[in-house]
């Protein structure tokens, strides 16, 4: 198994299988994995668990990928985001 040292030996996907077929072959440097984790600042943080469909999940980790980014990280930031925008359209400011 060939392990990946940086983002760029990560190829741009076509489809699911491709993507699936590199990975079966491929695995990433934990180093890689520990310094793209984004580091929470002191505020405590709660787990929860969302059910994706599995070809959106994969979707969604390309996203991250493509941004150098883990794919948690980049959806609380799309949440945080949208929950901003929420709260401007309703004069919420709590």
């Amino acid at each position: 198994m060939k392990n990946i040292s940086t983002w760029s030996d990560v190829p741009d996907f076509d489809s699911d299988e491709a993507e699936n077929a590199f990975w079966t072959e491929h695995s990433l440097n934990p180093r890689l994995i520990n310094d793209s984790v984004h580091s929470p600042d002191s505020r405590e943080s709660t787990t929860i668990t969302l059910r994706f469909d599995p070809r959106m999940l994969s979707r969604i980790k390309r996203i991250a990928r493509s941004r150098f980014l883990n794919y948690q990280s980049m959806m609380k930031q799309w949440l945080a985001e949208r929950m901003e925008e929420e709260m401007r359209r309703s004069g919420d400011n709590d």
